[in-house]
């Protein structure tokens, strides 16, 4: 029998069993909230860049980088204030043709590519299917060479078995059998460049006809034609920028067209292609011309690459080949560089190039250009959007 001192003792011992038992929960209470809270923070955190990196169906118009520099275009809105655009010369491009690899995808009937080709895009007043925008972005490509250099052919290298839809007056077709798929698409690019030297190699008659290899989505907003006399010795011409890792860009290649610029030129790029195929197959897709260019240019044992700090033209002999280097920030300007390392857009830009997700852009500005007829302001909406990235 428990005495009633015995069963208060073992009261006060179950009292303190209980308070034990509820240590754990109260040390472990506060860190499981912590948790719940970082939970939710991270998740929040992780959802914020997903909806500011959300690619936009409209233009975004923010204030126009370069604000103090003189030498970089001011705008106030779409208004230029400080550039007067001079009168581009009927005969401007009389002597330049320029050059780019294009193809079609998603033009079969195949369930997959009615798929994709039915993603639409509206750019003002007019709906493109996938396929259509990119022939749209090919016309304007065609459209602002014909304002700025009215002489000036375009000539598309293709798979012969596509089907384009050209509707500018200065282009012509030039079918080059090969692998034109997505994933060879670049090394393609390369080899056809190569073939189309070397058939107009064959051609040369006397005249001269020199070539400037671009990509397609490109907008020349001044006449170019002046390099090839104000550089008058070199056979073929990059652009460069301040990027260690990739300081060359692909997407502009000029050629002289006499004998020897054509000859060396293509003995040039055939030392690109080899360094593609033995270094860079696993960037097939993307940036392997890039970098073999890079490989073929630094592998040269004068070359000095400290000169890729400085925006100044400058020329050296590389592989048998006299290579002018021109800075990317006039010949070559990318809209997001804007606000980066060029400090908004210089005064004399040639070549305007909307790189990755800035298609609608390069749609939007020759539409705007269409309506105005004035490159200064259309580069001033050129300027203050190009920050964005759209969804395509």
């Amino acid at each position: 029998m428990v005495s009633r001192r015995d069963y208060r003792s073992l009261r006060s011992c179950s009292g303190w069993r209980r308070f034990l038992l509820l240590v754990p929960v109260l040390v472990v209470l506060p860190h499981l909230s912590s948790l719940v809270d970082y939970s939710s923070s991270t998740r929040a955190k992780n959802e914020a860049p997903s909806i500011r990196s959300k690619k936009l169906d409209h233009l975004v118009l923010v204030p126009a980088a370069g604000v103090g520099f003189p030498d970089r275009l001011h705008c106030q809105g779409t208004k230029a204030l400080n550039r007067t655009h001079t009168t581009t010369s009927h005969a401007a491009g009389n002597r330049v043709s320029f050059v780019t690899v294009f193809t079609v995808y998603n033009t079969t009937t195949s369930l997959g590519d009615l798929k994709s080709s039915s993603v639409v895009s509206v750019v003002g007043n007019v709906t493109y299917s996938k396929p259509a925008r990119s022939m749209a972005v090919l016309n304007a490509f065609s459209y602002f060479i014909q304002v700025s250099m009215p002489k000036s052919k375009v000539v598309i290298l293709t798979d012969p078995a596509s089907q384009l839809s050209i509707q500018a007056s200065n282009v012509l077709v030039e079918p080059i059998p090969g692998d034109y798929s997505r994933a060879n698409l670049m090394l393609q690019r390369i080899m056809s460049y190569i073939t189309f030297l070397e058939m107009n190699l064959q051609k040369i008659d006397g005249g001269t006809n020199h070539y400037i290899f671009t990509d397609s989505d490109i907008a020349v907003v001044d006449n170019i034609e002046s390099i090839f006399d104000t550089h008058p010795n070199f056979h073929i011409a990059l652009t460069f920028r301040n990027n260690k890792d990739q300081p060359l860009n692909s997407g502009f290649i000029a050629v002289r067209g006499t004998r020897e610029g054509i000859l060396r030129a293509k003995v040039f790029l055939e030392q690109v292609l080899k360094a593609y195929k033995t270094k860079y197959m696993k960037a097939s897709r993307m940036l392997g011309d890039q970098l073999a260019l890079v490989w073929v240019v630094k592998s040269h044992p004068s070359f000095d690459a400290k000169r890729f700090t400085k925006p100044q033209a400058f020329t050296q002999e590389i592989g048998g080949a006299s290579v002018l280097f021109l800075p990317c920030a006039l010949y070559n300007w990318t809209p997001p560089e804007g606000a980066g390392q060029f400090h908004g857009m210089p005064l004399d830009v040639k070549i305007v190039h909307f790189k990755g997700s800035r298609k609608r852009l390069m749609l939007e500005a020759w539409n705007f250009h269409k309506s105005t007829s004035n490159i200064p302001d259309m580069l001033c909406l050129v300027l203050g959007s190009g920050r964005t990235k759209y969804d395509f």
